[in-house]
C-alpha cells in the first residue's frame, strides 16, 4: 500500500486541523473526494482518519439539496406572497368599499350603506360613516321637504316675488312676479332687474333699498291703464351671496273697489240728496203758500208722492240688488222657450217705445233650443236692457232683439241706434249707480243694469256690452242650453215675431 503521508488531504489534516482534496483515483478508476482529519490521543496525533466518497455521488447530493432548499424557497415564497395578498385584500377592501359608497352619496344616492365585517377599527369606521349617511340624509329630506312648501307658497302666491342680487341681477322669481311684469321665467333670469321691470320707478325703490340698506315701499302707477304696483323691497344681507326681496302686490283690483266705493256713496248721497230736497222745497211750500189753494196743493202732494215713490223704488232695487249679490233669491230655473222668457217682457214695453218713435223688432230662429232659465227673471234682464234702449235712442230710430245659439249657449242681444257709450264707462256702466255722463239727467236709479248683470251671472251666464259712440249699442247675455225638453203642458215653441 502507498505511503499516504504527502496526500493533500492528510497534510491538510495534520496542518489545519482538516483536508480536504478532489482527484481521479486510479484505484477505482472516478473522481474522488477525500476528507482527512487527525486521530489525537491524549493531546497527541497518533494517526490520521480519512474518508474518501466518489465525487458523483457528492455532488448529487448536492444537487439534491439545493433543490430541496429552492423547492422549499419558492414554496415559502410563494406563501409569503399569497399571505401578502390576502392581507392586502383584507385591508383595502373595506377601504374600496368606504370609497364606492363615499361616491354614490356624493352623487346623490342617499341609501347607499356600509356593511361592516369586522369589529375591528375599520369596522367601527363603517359604523360612524353610515350614522353620517343617516344624518346626511335625513338633512337632505328635511331640506328638501322646506324647500318643496317654500316652492308650493312662491308658485301659488298672488303677490309677484324676485331675488336679485347685489349686481342686480334676477336669481329667482315667482309665477306670479312673471305674469305682473309680463315675462318669461327663462327670459328674466338671463337678465338684470332694470330689464325686466321695465319701468324706472320700479327700479328706483330697488335702487334705494340697495344704497340705503333698508326696506323701501312705495305704490306705483306702471301704466295709464290704472295698473298700480305696491313695491317692497328688502335687503337680505344674511344670505350667501348677499341680495334682495322685492315683492310686487298688484293693487288694481283695490284701488278699482276702493273708486268704487267712493262713486256709491258719492251716488247714493246724490240719488237720496236730490228727491228729499225735492220733499223739502215741497213741503216747505205747501206749509207756505199753498194749504190755502187746493189745486195748488194736490200738484205739490203729487209730485211729493212720485218723489216718494222713486226713493221706494230706489231702496227696493237696493235691497234686490243685495239679495242677488249674496245669493238670497233664490231661482225658478225651468227648461223654457227663448221667446216665452223674452217677447212678453219686451212687448210690454212697445207702448212706450211707440211712445217714443222708435220701432221695435224681434230676431228669434224657429230652431232655437230652450233654456235653463228663471222666466220672471230674465225677464227682469230684458226690461232693463230695452227700457235702457228706449231711454237712450232718440225718435225715429230702432230697437232689435235676437237670439242665437253659441255652443252650449244662447245669446241674446238687445240691439239700439241711439247715442251710444263712451269706451272709457264701458267698463263701468254694470256697477251700482254709475252712469255715463250723457245719462246722468235721464232720470233713473242706476241700478238696473247691475240688477241685470247679477240675474245672468245667477244663472251660469256672463253680460256685455259693444258700443260705439253716435251709433248705437248693444247689449248681450247667455243662458245655459237646457238639456231636457220642455214640459209638454208649456206649449210654446222656440220661435217668436219677427
Amino acid at each position: 500500500m502507498d505511503n499516504h503521508l504527502q496526500r493533500p488531504e492528510v497534510q491538510g489534516a495534520l496542518t489545519r486541523g482538516l483536508g480536504f482534496s478532489t482527484r481521479f483515483s486510479h484505484t477505482v478508476g472516478y473522481e474522488m473526494m477525500y476528507v482527512a482529519a487527525p486521530v489525537v490521543v491524549q493531546g497527541r496525533v497518533v494517526g490520521v482518519a480519512r474518508v474518501a466518497l466518489p465525487l458523483g455521488e457528492v455532488e448529487e447530493r448536492v444537487s439534491h439539496l439545493q433543490r430541496t432548499i429552492l423547492a422549499v424557497g419558492g414554496a415559502a415564497v410563494l406563501l409569503a406572497v399569497l399571505l401578502a395578498l390576502l392581507i392586502a385584500e383584507r385591508t383595502t377592501s373595506p377601504v374600496r368599499r368606504l370609497t364606492e359608497v363615499a361616491n354614490r352619496l356624493a352623487s346623490g344616492d342617499l341609501t347607499a350603506r356600509l356593511f361592516p365585517t369586522t369589529g375591528d377599527e375599520v369596522g367601527q369606521l363603517a359604523v360612524a360613516f353610515n350614522e353620517m349617511a343617516d344624518q346626511l340624509q335625513d338633512q337632505v329630506v328635511r331640506l328638501s321637504t322646506q324647500r318643496g312648501r317654500l316652492t308650493a307658497v312662491l308658485e301659488h302666491m298672488a303677490d309677484g316675488v324676485l331675488i336679485v342680487d347685489e349686481a342686480g341681477r334676477v336669481q329667482l322669481l315667482n309665477p306670479a312676479a312673471c305674469r305682473i311684469l309680463g315675462v318669461s321665467a327663462e327670459e328674466a333670469l338671463r337678465h338684470t332687474f332694470a330689464q325686466v321691470a321695465r319701468h324706472h320707478r320700479l327700479v328706483e325703490v330697488w335702487e334705494r333699498c340697495r344704497s340705503t340698506g333698508q326696506e323701501q315701499v312705495e305704490t306705483v302707477e306702471v301704466d295709464r291703464g290704472g295698473t298700480f304696483l305696491r313695491v317692497v323691497a328688502t335687503p337680505l344681507p344674511e344670505a350667501r351671496p348677499p341680495g334682495f326681496l322685492v315683492v310686487l302686490q298688484d293693487l288694481t283690483e283695490v284701488r278699482r273697489l276702493e273708486t268704487v266705493r267712493r262713486d256709491f256713496i258719492a251716488n247714493i248721497s246724490h240719488e237720496l240728496r236730490t228727491p228729499l230736497a225735492s220733499l223739502k222745497a215741497l213741503v216747505e211750500t205747501l206749509r207756505d203758500a199753498a194749504l190755502d189753494d187746493p189745486p195748488a196743493a194736490r200738484r205739490f202732494l203729487d209730485r211729493a208722492e212720485a218723489e216718494v215713490d222713486a226713493l221706494t223704488q230706489m231702496v227696493q232695487e237696493l235691497l234686490e240688488l243685495s239679495r242677488l249679490e249674496s245669493g238670497q233669491v233664490p231661482l225658478k230655473v225651468r227648461p223654457v222657450p227663448v221667446a216665452e222668457a223674452i217677447v212678453p217682457p219686451a212687448e210690454r214695453l212697445r207702448p212706450q217705445a211707440e211712445r217714443a218713435g222708435l220701432e221695435m223688432s224681434f230676431d228669434l230662429p224657429a230652431d232655437l233650443p230652450p233654456v235653463r232659465a228663471d222666466p220672471e227673471r230674465v225677464g227682469q234682464v230684458v226690461v232693463n236692457l230695452v227700457h235702457n234702449a228706449i231711454k237712450f235712442t232718440p225718435a225715429g230710430g230702432r230697437i232689435r232683439i235676437a237670439a242665437r245659439r253659441v255652443g252650449d249657449e244662447v245669446q241674446v242681444s238687445v240691439e239700439d241706434t241711439g247715442i251710444g257709450i263712451p269706451l272709457e264707462d264701458q267698463g263701468r256702466i254694470f256697477e251700482r249707480f254709475y252712469k255715463a255722463d250723457r245719462a246722468r239727467s235721464s232720470g233713473g236709479t242706476g241700478l238696473g243694469l247691475a240688477i241685470a248683470k247679477h240675474v245672468v251671472q245667477a244663472h251660469g251666464g256672463r253680460i256685455w256690452v259693444q258700443s260705439v259712440e253716435g251709433r248705437g249699442s248693444t247689449f248681450s247675455f247667455t243662458l245655459p242650453v237646457a238639456t231636457e225638453p220642455v214640459p209638454s203642458e208649456g206649449g210654446a215653441s222656440g220661435g217668436g215675431p219677427r
